[in-house]
């Protein structure tokens, strides 16, 4: 028996109540089974489960994964170009009749034996006809060295391949994260609200109770259920935003599910400084790809011998068919040995090209350099904030537990009570963005220090 992840764990138990017979399970059994399932519905809420589907399902990855194929299947090509011999069968026929006027008769000739006057084409040029049906091979010589070369050059678009692959994945981890930070800030501010409407909603009864006592006026707990409906009001709009967050997290990820769960906490840490960037092996490969293209494009200067062979009919006339059946062979050359410098032309570009890259490269570094610094100055920025914040919350959390005891003895004021709540809600709203911007910039650093 197997269960789909997606469903609901009542779904799950209702189905494993449908489908199974409790009178021959032991009750342990069953407990077991319901762990199982709600061990898997849990794993649907963790971070590393949504970055796993996203590159599960990225189409990039998947592309690149087919690109190392193809490049696997042109080696296999290029081994049948160099050293594999070449088999073809060619056939001709040429019609090229004459009309004769020698010895004063005109005559039509359909394969003339040698007419001197005549109206048609030439007889040089067509010997009166041709009939041909040949089996050819041609195998090169010396390819073993030209196929290494060839080959040299698709292993490191291999390599290249290969790189853009963990490149796209860690792409992916960094936006997949993000995302999966917006939605753990809205589920903080859907709590904080959560807990301000519960003590909004004990003080309403409070405050209903003293109304009925005239300690205060009627007004007052109406201002309260004002104060009750905007945060309740606030609370649908924040569920709304967690939902449509939600939703654009599992587009990221190709996930088809559309239930609100609940995500799992997650707190990120700064990684220790590397030494060696991964991203600067983009730019050693690619200064690798430009000398094996120049090497591959180079090898049409290279001389290129072929033997060939062909047996078969070769005829002029028609009569001589039976006895012109035979075989060839030989041997052929081409050399390229002047082109107008074109091959200099394409090393002196390569070479600038390599310079291109050289410069891309130590630009990068410094960037880099100066991006995890300016990171790292942010997040010591955000940290004194939230310390500032903390200590002004605490203070509000005295100052309010004070309020509800001297609201309940009708000392102050409703709208002292909730100008304090409203204070406490803001700066808790702003603490939960500030600790999620601080995790979004260790994200933001843990993928350039990388």
């Amino acid at each position: 028996m197997c269960f789909d992840n997606k469903l609901h764990l009542n779904e799950k138990i209702k189905f494993f109540k449908i489908n199974c017979d409790f009178k021959n399970i032991p009750i342990k059994y069953f407990l077991i089974a319901l762990f199982l399932i709600n061990t898997g519905l849990k794993a649907q809420q963790t971070l590393d489960y949504f970055i796993s589907k996203a590159v599960q399902n990225s189409p990039l990855l998947y592309e690149n994964n087919n690109l190392g194929k193809i490049n696997a299947l042109e080696i296999q090509r290029l081994k049948s170009v160099y050293t594999q011999p070449k088999v073809d069968v060619t056939a001709n026929y040429l019609f090229a009749p004459i009309l004769s006027t020698d010895h004063n008769k005109t005559t039509l000739q359909i394969n003339s034996s040698g007419a001197s006057n005549y109206y048609g084409y030439d007889l040089g040029a067509t010997n009166g006809g041709e009939y041909q049906a040949l089996l050819n091979v041609a195998q090169p010589l010396f390819g073993n060295e030209k196929l290494k070369i060839a080959s040299e050059q698709l292993q490191i678009a291999n390599q290249i391949n290969t790189n853009n692959q963990k490149l796209t994945q860690h792409d992916i981890e960094k936006i997949v994260t993000d995302q999966y930070l917006l939605c753990l800030q809205d589920t903080k501010q859907i709590q904080n609200l959560k807990n301000t409407i519960k003590l909004v909603d004990d003080q309403q009864k409070i405050l209903k109770k003293l109304v009925e006592n005239s300690i205060y006026n009627q007004s007052d707990l109406i201002l309260l259920n004002i104060e009750y409906q905007n945060y309740t009001n606030l609370l649908a709009s924040m569920q709304a935003t967690y939902r449509s967050d939600l939703l654009e997290l599992n587009t990221l990820c190709g996930i088809g599910d559309t239930d609100v769960i609940q995500l799992q906490n997650q707190e990120l840490t700064l990684k220790s400084k590397v030494e060696n960037s991964v991203f600067l092996e983009s730019y050693r490969l690619d200064s690798l790809n430009i000398t094996a293209l120049q090497n591959t494009d180079e090898l049409q200067y290279k001389p290129q011998i072929n033997a060939y062979a062909n047996t078969g009919l070769f005829a002029l006339n028609i009569k001589d068919i039976p006895q012109r059946f035979g075989l060839s062979a030989g041997l052929n050359l081409t050399w390229n040995l002047f082109d107008g410098n074109q091959k200099k032309i394409n090393q002196q570009k390569n070479l600038l090209l390599k310079e291109n890259i050289t410069y891309q490269k130590q630009y990068f570094e410094l960037q880099n350099k100066v991006t995890l610094d300016k990171i790292l100055n942010e997040i010591k920025s955000i940290d004194a904030q939230i310390t500032s914040i903390n200590a002004q919350q605490s203070n509000y959390d005295i100052l309010l537990e004070t309020y509800k005891k001297e609201l309940a003895s009708g000392q102050i004021s409703i709208l002292d009570f909730v100008t304090v709540l409203k204070n406490k809600v803001s700066l808790s709203g702003e603490s939960h963005l500030l600790l999620t911007q601080k995790q979004s910039l260790i994200n933001t650093y843990n993928y350039w220090n990388w």
